[in-house]
């Protein structure tokens, strides 16, 4: 059974959220602001936060700031702020997905099932002599452990990152646009994914690149898309 945190300082909106998780199978952890979140997430195994922005003591965004440091776990944003600002910033911190409220519970069902989908994939570890591995220059991903070194050392990237690192490096050479990759990675129709597919591709060249600003690897095609280089 997977374990979900909820937190939310409105606990209707909690108690709401929990019913309909409860009916998927899913075990729910509830906490009312950001500090009960990071005491929760030290000490019980939790597969997936869902996280209001505006909470007292300690807000969303600040909240995924401190857990990206030692955590990779899904992060979905609740925010009843629709701006485009709001959202990037909240994938800016680590976020990897953003519901605004008010939403359709179902919808966030759907997509907390499409993130633990991911994160489960990307935390097995098969171990067998067809070991999938994909190398570009310095840089390396061994499919069947899930883990990514670039010259050696090892790289953390999120669950959505990895998959799109691992699409671009499978298919070296190849130029992506936006939309193909969201619909990709995501498994929906890429409406207004523009923002989205930037963030994410920015903190891989943060990751994975030596100067970010004049990438080796994840090139962009001005126009067209993305792609990593062959070398």
């Amino acid at each position: 059974m997977f374990n979900i945190l909820v937190c939310d300082d409105d606990k209707e909106i909690v108690e709401a959220i929990e019913i309909y998780l409860a009916q998927e199978g899913y075990n729910v952890l509830k906490a009312y602001d950001g500090e009960e979140a990071l005491k929760i997430l030290r000490k019980e195994q939790v597969d997936l936060l869902v996280i209001d922005v505006m909470m007292p003591r300690l807000d969303g965004i600040r909240a995924t700031l401190k857990i990206r440091e030692e955590n990779s776990l899904p992060i979905i944003i609740l925010s009843a702020k629709s701006e485009d600002a709001d959202k990037i910033l909240g994938l800016n911190v680590g976020a990897d997905d953003y519901v605004t409220k008010p939403f359709n519970p179902l919808e966030l069902v759907a997509r907390v099932k499409s993130q633990i989908r991911r994160y489960t994939k990307l935390g097995s570890t098969v171990t067998n002599s067809s070991s999938s591995v994909y190398t570009v220059g310095g840089l390396t991903i061994e499919d069947d452990l899930k883990e990514v070194t670039v010259d050696g050392e090892t790289v953390k990237l999120t669950p959505i990152e990895y998959n799109i690192l691992l699409l671009l490096v499978k298919n070296q050479g190849k130029v992506f646009s936006i939309d193909q990759i969201y619909e990709s990675i995501w498994n929906e129709d890429a409406i207004g994914a523009d923002n989205t597919v930037a963030v994410h591709i920015r903190h891989i060249r943060e990751k994975i690149e030596i100067n970010p600003k004049e990438p080796r690897y994840l090139k962009v095609v001005w126009g067209v898309g993305y792609k990593v280089e062959k070398l």
